[in-house]
């Protein structure tokens, strides 16, 4: 795979130093100067092939050319250990539940496979690297857990002080070891800023071996790309031959970019839906044509309180770059916290169902689409973490104690280890030289 700068002024890269520089040196984002369409055969059989097997497809799909069939193998099978199984909500709606991996949210697999193929190279090649990532609330904990004394490998976590949940701070806070994390008093936009200053420094680059596991890094929206087709597989195995429309809680638009990158390999798509929450620049573009980054607003669905989304631009790019095209395939809506919470009541009420705060704009956003376009088509909710990682907005929600899985309720007994820090570059970086 090669890969070029979206900015255009940096030299193109092949995919090992695209996975280890993160940003090119122009500060723009990596993306593949072609993605291959899957060959037919590949859709012929996909209702018969497990996530794995669907995986190592994709994969020598889009790195045939960077690691051997028996290098993909074990790195899909050291990564890509769970499930992502759909759920068959109510007639016309599934949720494709994506958090059943061991931080128990959808980023398991970008984190999970990216640790995976880093560690193959250091190995290969004898070195260490520095990982650094900026968090809204569930990459710090899936990078932690996939990143977990891996060798070669130490990882610095930022995350806004206040701004994540009390699970979701102890998954990325109390593991210790060669992970280390930094509680910002500020917003996920001001940690997402002091990461992309940090690769962009001569100084800090000079000293450190730096990467990324945000999804700015190429090597997190692959594995994402799984489990679309694997959702497609599950419901031709049903014997489902609807169209599909896929409804994405979304925050930094990588996992719809993911999508994306699937379409762009072939995999039949009615449209994707960008769900967001009172953080809604992508929707208003989508509506306009005008795309106005903001200062990002906290919502209960904090994971998605980004307010100038780093992927915008790898979306408009799979999507076919122009307004118009981007517009016909990508559909955004916009849901408050109000119409969050009503929606995880309504459907706890008729179904018994129990989603997170971002599932739940992902499911008002499928709602949405459907009010405005009619047919006979299939809905999938991208179901993006485990509820109890948001557990006091839920109970409250519902009115009611939920089950907490125990791995889960073990972490509220562990004791949070934190740098706090400003927003300021200097101090951070003095941090990091120390």
């Amino acid at each position: 795979m090669i890969l070029y700068s979206t900015q255009q002024k940096s030299s193109d890269v092949s995919f090992e130093e695209a996975i280890f520089r993160g940003l090119p040196p122009d500060n723009g984002l990596y993306m593949p100067t072609e993605i291959q369409r899957m060959p037919a055969a590949f859709f012929e059989q996909i209702h018969t092939l497990t996530l794995p097997e669907i995986a190592e497809a994709v994969c020598q799909n889009l790195l045939g050319h960077d690691l051997s069939p028996a290098e993909i193998k074990s790195i899909i099978t050291s990564s890509m250990t769970f499930e992502a199984p759909l759920f068959d909500l109510e007639p016309g709606v599934q949720v494709l539940e994506l958090f059943h991996g061991p931080s128990m949210a959808f980023k398991d697999f970008g984190a999970r496979f990216m640790a995976a193929v880093m560690s193959h190279y250091l190995q290969k090649h004898q070195r260490e690297i520095r990982i650094l990532v900026a968090t809204s609330g569930d990459t710090g904990g899936a990078v932690a857990q996939g990143f977990f004394q891996t060798p070669g490998i130490s990882v610095t976590i930022l995350y806004p002080s206040g701004k994540v949940s009390d699970i979701q701070e102890k998954q990325l806070t109390t593991l210790g070891g060669n992970v280390q994390a930094l509680e910002i008093d500020g917003t996920f936009d001001d940690c997402q800023r002091l990461v992309k200053q940090a690769f962009l420094d001569e100084e800090l680059r000079g000293q450190f071996n730096l990467a990324s596991a945000n999804s700015i890094n190429i090597a997190r929206l692959i594995p994402q790309s799984f489990y679309y087709f694997a959702a497609y597989a599950a419901l031709r195995k049903q014997g489902n031959q609807k169209p599909v429309v896929f409804s994405v809680p979304s925050g930094n638009f990588g996992n719809l970019s993911a999508g994306l990158m699937a379409y762009q390999m072939g995999l039949p798509v009615q449209a994707f839906i960008a769900a967001c929450n009172e953080n809604h620049p992508v929707p208003d573009y989508l509506a306009s044509g005008i795309y106005e980054p903001s200062p990002s607003v906290e919502t209960i669905s904090n994971a998605m309180d980004v307010g100038s989304p780093s992927n915008f631009v790898r979306m408009q790019i799979l999507a076919g770059a122009e307004w118009s095209k981007v517009a016909s395939l990508v559909k955004g809506y916009a849901t408050d916290d109000d119409k969050t919470k009503e929606v995880m009541a309504d459907v706890f009420a008729r179904t018994g169902y129990i989603m997170c705060p971002h599932t739940a704009v992902g499911y008002d956003g499928l709602m949405q689409y459907q009010a405005e376009n009619s047919g006979d088509y299939v809905g999938v909710v991208l179901s993006t973490a485990h509820y109890a990682k948001f557990l006091p907005t839920v109970e409250a929600v519902l009115g009611q104690r939920v089950p907490v899985p125990q791995r889960l309720a073990d972490l509220l007994d562990l004791q949070k280890k934190s740098v706090r820090l400003g927003t300021d570059f200097e101090g951070f970086k003095a941090y990091l030289l120390a």
